[in-house]
């Protein structure tokens, strides 16, 4: 069955007429209702989705967290209890809180869209042994499609026929050079991004034309492996997400410890049971911090806002904490590390060499050479432009951009650099003819009219792999001046060449000959013989600017930058060399040699190699997921659809947002809107700030609650009555903790913050003595608090024995959360208004303290009673206590 045979055959590996008749077609295409009969056994040509989790399922999917689900339980027993506005409040926390997963889990699904965007909408086909425009989602294995310039592929072929063809495969494969093609059969084992004689859906056609035969359709091409890549790879629990449950479980254990207790301690003394339960289960509820979601969510909210003004914009909000536990990026290299700009570095032109400065494809920089000619400069900028078919534009903004093969752009921006432009130098010599590059020839041919001198004189203008074009040469160009080709310049040109390669340089060789008027018919025997030699360019895909310094910033945080990459290795590494990822003596690992890895193996490569080169999807998703079973954070780039599994898959995807794909920008946690690596490393600064932040919010909530619960606890073991009220205990878990709380999320950077490395994935959120100062601070609040009690009960009403029990507490959550601004600085050295957001948060909420203290009307609903100085000064007292004890614990960690 033809079905059966185009998703079985290593298609790359047979002779083309093999192919036409494994799939049971020939060079004439199908028929009508041969196409009709196989789109109906193999369906569209389009990417089908995958069963979805339906909105609702999705929404309802936020409830499962444990913290959320103690709310619920809260809630639900606040309704109970008859406190119908407790339970409401919490339920509106709750309810926002799904709200913002729910969207944040909604846009995964549009990946998949960016993937259909991409498909090409028609296809040029012969059916019925004519030419025809048919929609691409019709196309059949088996049909003949025809490729010219501008085309992207609508699906999978074997090429039959191509004329100087050259396919961009660059946000494919990740190699950074058109990939010029031929319709040899290959060995079978040839990797992905070497079978030359195939084309791919969603790569574009940038030069010649070709014919190809379709060989798979929808989701059974390459390109519809990335999409079900995408569709059964789920997305990792980030680092906080994990930690947050770990709050969650914590704090339930603990609820239930504190109901059990209350009814077994109450039951001894002779209370009875409902009574009992009822009181451990107010208690429990005191517990649980009900503006830790909230204050958690405004916190990285606020992050993502500092991260914007970085030129980042986060999809995911928990992927901003996990920026900061990041542990080893993986970066694509072209179009991330390096520029995607061919731009040509080195020049041989006159028995001597030029360094060309500048890079990609602004015509801006020099040529160093000791003993600058003019004249041969300026041939090997004519030759550049006439044996050339791209074009170098300039765009909206004023940036350049080219038009056409990326090598050939790289010379035209040589010549302007040596000041020619393209168009009046193509202007003064008009193309008569020209002999097309392929892949066995290695060199293109163009002719031109001569201008001046006698009528009809030809310009032959060559280029194309310095080992083809020497031979041809019998003399070179010196001084202006074409002088025999000896044996020792032969041997300088040969040996500039090696250099150049040795330094992953590309290196073209140009050449000229004049030809009379009158002469004979230009054929390849004719004009490429006889040339004189003009010289040598050398290029490369550079490494951006503020990537060295990036990579340098981020190895003193401890965050390891591996490459992967789909292009040569030379290339890789000597990118990486360039770059200071690599040393000499370093090696890179390739696609073919990792599939013969086993799995323990590979683990232990992955600590030795930083490069990895010729890998394909699978490659890039094996080694994220090998070093995160390390234990490691992975924080994976790209731009090229080829990345697009792995940002998924990787703790935190980053895509380019200028260069980037679609694809890439959906399926990433994070887009670098500028495109610069060195954003990524802002980015984890911010990370690492956010989440010492998220720690000191939580030992600020966490503290005030242990406090609550205490002094509620102790009360009823020594038989004092309820010192808070349920609504009392709502108001300091809302109000006095979360306006503070959020303030404290905009705490300016700790000192060495991007000096220290990463944190221990597996660290709880309660190590480097967080639980410990949790508790002792519970203990001091609730000492504090009920000393105050029993002070005031001695001569006073019970309601204002709880109005002062009621102030104590929010005081001390306010000097509290002003000790803890920092974990080790003291207060005296940051100063009030350091944090003026935190200032004035300390500030209002004391205010609305006062508010329900004094207010008539608000005195009734939170059953207080108005206090005198003197009374106010004892709260403020006793609580100021936490503020000189914590300054006194930081006094102590500096020293010791």
């Amino acid at each position: 069955m033809v079905v059966t045979a185009a998703r079985a055959r290593s298609w790359h590996a047979s002779r083309a007429e093999e192919v036409l008749q494994a799939l049971e077609t020939g060079r004439s295409g199908l028929t009508t209702t041969v196409a009709r009969r196989r789109l109906a056994e193999v369906g569209p040509n389009e990417l089908r989705p995958e069963a979805r989790v339906s909105p609702i399922a999705l929404f309802f999917g936020q409830f499962k967290a444990f913290l959320i689900l103690i709310l619920l339980a809260a809630a639900a027993i606040s309704v109970l209890l008859g406190e119908v506005l407790d339970a409401t409040i919490i339920f509106i926390i709750v309810a926002l809180s799904a709200t913002l997963g729910f969207i944040q889990e909604y846009r995964a699904s549009r990946a998949l869209e960016a993937l259909r965007r991409l498909s090409a909408p028609t296809a040029d086909v012969v059916r019925d042994e004519e030419e025809q425009t048919i929609p691409a989602g019709e196309l059949v294995p088996g049909d003949i499609v025809l490729l010219a310039v501008g085309d992207r592929a609508p699906a999978d072929g074997r090429l039959i026929e191509t004329y100087n063809l050259k396919v961009d495969e660059s946000t494919f494969t990740g190699e950074s050079e058109p990939v010029e093609k031929q319709t040899d059969p290959l060995l079978d084992s040839s990797p992905l991004v070497e079978r030359t004689n195939m084309v791919y859906a969603g790569t574009t056609v940038i030069h010649g034309r070709g014919v190809a035969v379709v060989v798979a359709t929808g989701m059974q091409t390459e390109f519809g492996r990335i999409a079900h890549l995408i569709q059964v790879e789920e997305e990792p629990r980030t680092p906080l997400e994990r930690r947050m449950e770990e709050i969650g479980r914590r704090l339930g254990v603990g609820a239930l410890a504190v109901v059990a207790v209350v009814v077994a301690l109450g039951i001894g003394r002779g209370g009875l049971l409902f009574e009992m339960f009822l009181w451990g289960v107010s208690l429990a509820v005191a517990a649980v911090p009900e503006a830790l979601p909230a204050v958690v969510t405004g916190a990285l909210t606020i992050g993502v806002q500092r991260i914007v003004r970085r030129h980042a914009i986060v999809r995911r909000l928990p992927a901003v904490e996990t920026l900061g536990t990041t542990t080893v990026i993986c970066s694509d290299k072209t179009g991330t590390l390096t520029r995607n700009e061919m731009t040509v570095r080195r020049l041989w032109v006159g028995e001597r060499e030029v360094e060309v400065t500048g890079i990609g494809y602004e015509p801006r920089g020099e040529l160093r050479v000791e003993a600058r000619d003019d004249r041969d400069l300026a041939w090997m900028a004519r030759v550049s432009i006439l044996c050339n078919d791209a074009h170098l534009l300039r765009g909206e903004h004023g940036r350049h951009f080219i038009r056409g093969d990326p090598t050939e752009g790289a010379l035209l921006v040589m010549a302007a650099k040596i000041g020619f432009e393209p168009e009046p130098v193509r202007l003064g010599y008009p193309r008569v003819a020209e002999i097309p590059f392929n892949a066995v020839r290695k060199r293109m041919t163009t002719i031109h009219l001569i201008p001046e001198g006698p009528a009809g004189r030809l310009l032959v203008c060559v280029k194309g792999a310095p080992e083809v074009i020497l031979p041809r040469c019998t003399h070179f160009l010196h001084q202006g001046i074409a002088r025999p080709l000896t044996r020792e310049v032969r041997q300088s040109v040969l040996g500039s060449n090696a250099a150049m390669a040795r330094r992953a340089l590309r290196v073209l060789g140009l050449a000229r000959r004049e030809l009379p008027g009158g002469a004979a018919e230009p054929t390849e025997e004719v004009v490429e013989r006889e040339l004189v030699f003009v010289g040598l360019a050398g290029m490369v895909d550079p490494p951006r600017d503020e990537v060295k310094s990036a990579l340098r910033a981020a190895a003193e945080a401890g965050v390891r930058t591996l490459m992967i990459t789909g292009d040569h290795k030379l290339t890789a590494l000597a990118v990486g060399g360039e770059l200071g990822m690599v040393r000499d003596d370093d090696v890179a690992l390739t696609g073919p040699e990792i599939d013969r890895l086993t799995d323990e193996e590979f683990a232990r490569l992955t600590d030795e190699v930083t490069v990895f080169a010729r890998t394909t999807p699978e490659h890039k998703l094996r080694l994220v997921t090998t070093l995160q079973h390390k234990g490691q954070i992975v924080a994976m780039t790209g731009d090229g659809i080829n990345d697009a599994p792995a940002l998924q898959r990787a703790d935190i995807g980053v895509a380019m947002g200028i260069s980037g794909t679609d694809v890439t920008r959906e399926a990433a946690d994070m887009v670098l809107a500028d495109d610069n690596y060195a954003t990524i490393v802002a980015a984890v600064s911010e990370g690492r700030v956010i989440y010492d932040n998220i720690r000191k919010f939580i030992r600020y909530l966490l503290s005030t609650n242990s406090g609550e619960i205490l002094t509620m606890f102790v009360a009823v073991l020594v038989g004092l009555p309820v010192p808070l009220l349920a609504i009392q205990v709502l108001w300091i878990n809302l109000v006095t903790d979360g306006l503070p709380a959020l303030a404290l999320g905009v705490e300016p950077a700790e000192p060495g913050v991007m000096r220290r490395p990463p944190r221990d994935p597996r660290e709880s959120v309660f190590a480097r003595g967080l639980w410990q100062h949790i508790v002792w601070v519970g203990v001091l609040m609730a000492a504090g608090t009920l000393g105050v009690m029993v002070w005031a009960l001695a001569t006073e009403s019970l309601a204002t024995a709880r109005t002062m029990v009621f102030l104590t507490l929010a005081s001390f959550q306010m000097f509290h959360v002003l000790a803890i601004r920092s974990e080790w600085q003291s207060f005296l050295r940051l100063g009030l208004f350091s944090n003026p957001y935190l200032t004035g948060a300390v500030a209002l909420t004391f205010a609305l303290q006062l508010a329900v203290t004094y207010v008539p009307f608000l005195q009734s609903g939170f059953a207080t009673v108005a206090l005198d100085a003197r009374q106010v000064g004892v709260c403020l007292a006793v609580a100021s206590t936490v503020f000189w004890a914590v300054e006194l614990e930081k006094w102590i960690l500096r020293r010791f």
